[in-house]
């Protein structure tokens, strides 16, 4: 987004807020095919590739609509509504993994995407997996082991015993969410969104945790993070969006937004 046609990258303007996600009037549509019972099954699916015979039913899912914002460096921002109302759909989509129906999203830099329900190497130790995590963020094998102890002692894991050295399908679903936060928050990202990380581990991890991301902030890196807790949205984030069924109600300070949801939801 700060590049000019040349390829060149244009002067920032001293103080001037600098965008790093844009996302205009964005739309995001799942299709899935095959309603009747049975039709979606993958054995019902090779039946009609053999046949040739085409899907009879296809379902749209209207995840995201129209939905509008600009993120700035050194911004956190909290996405809040009830489930389903498209806030993991939207990060996905910030993160290149979902592509647009109608609208566009730019993003200045990489975004990184940290869920807890991502796939870990459940086969491989927690050792390894703090290698590969590291790798796939772009960092070297220098800097994964310059940052391994840090990582370790962050994610709070070995406390009860040397379970760094034991395969991740030993841990449960709390500490591998821990250690996957730590090896995001090892590194310095230009957009990190956070998807219910903070929902994990105890009241120690979580005061960590909304540190590390406050560090981020300071770091230039804008952070998105999805949370049902409204305690961590308040402590960690200066603006929310609030969306409900896939349309965005309320962009604003965070105190102002959270307020009315709380009002309007109960919760």
């Amino acid at each position: 987004m700060a590049e000019q046609n040349n390829g060149v990258r244009a002067p920032e303007a001293a103080g001037a807020r600098i965008p790093t996600v844009i996302a205009d009037d964005l739309h995001i549509v799942y299709r899935v095919y095959g309603t009747g019972a049975g039709k979606g099954t993958a054995t019902a699916a090779l039946n009609r590739i053999v046949r040739r015979k085409p899907s009879s039913g296809v379902r749209e899912v209207h995840a995201v609509k129209g939905v509008s914002f600009t993120a700035y460096r050194g911004e956190s921002i909290g996405l809040i509504g009830s489930n389903g109302s498209g806030k993991s759909t939207l990060l996905k989509a910030v993160a290149g993994l979902l592509p647009a129906e109608r609208g566009k999203v730019y993003t200045h830099g990489q975004p990184s995407l940290l869920g807890v329900n991502a796939a870990l190497m459940n086969d491989l130790t927690g050792e390894k997996n703090v290698l590969l995590g590291g790798l796939a963020m772009g960092m070297s094998r220098e800097q994964v082991r310059d940052r391994y102890d840090g990582i370790v002692d962050f994610s709070g894991i070995n406390e009860k015993g040397d379970f760094i050295s034991l395969p991740m399908r030993t841990y449960s679903s709390g500490m591998s969410a821990r250690l996957k936060f730590s090896i995001a928050a090892a590194k310095d990202h230009d957009v990190l969104m956070i998807d219910e990380a903070l929902a994990t581990g105890d009241r120690s991890f979580q005061k960590r945790s909304e540190a590390r991301i406050r560090e981020l902030r300071k770091e230039a890196g804008t952070v998105f993070l999805v949370s049902h807790n409204n305690k961590s949205i308040r402590n960690t984030c200066e603006r929310v969006l609030w969306l409900e069924r896939g349309e965005l109600i309320m962009d604003g300070p965070t105190d102002e937004v959270v307020t009315a949801y709380e009002k309007q939801t109960g919760k």
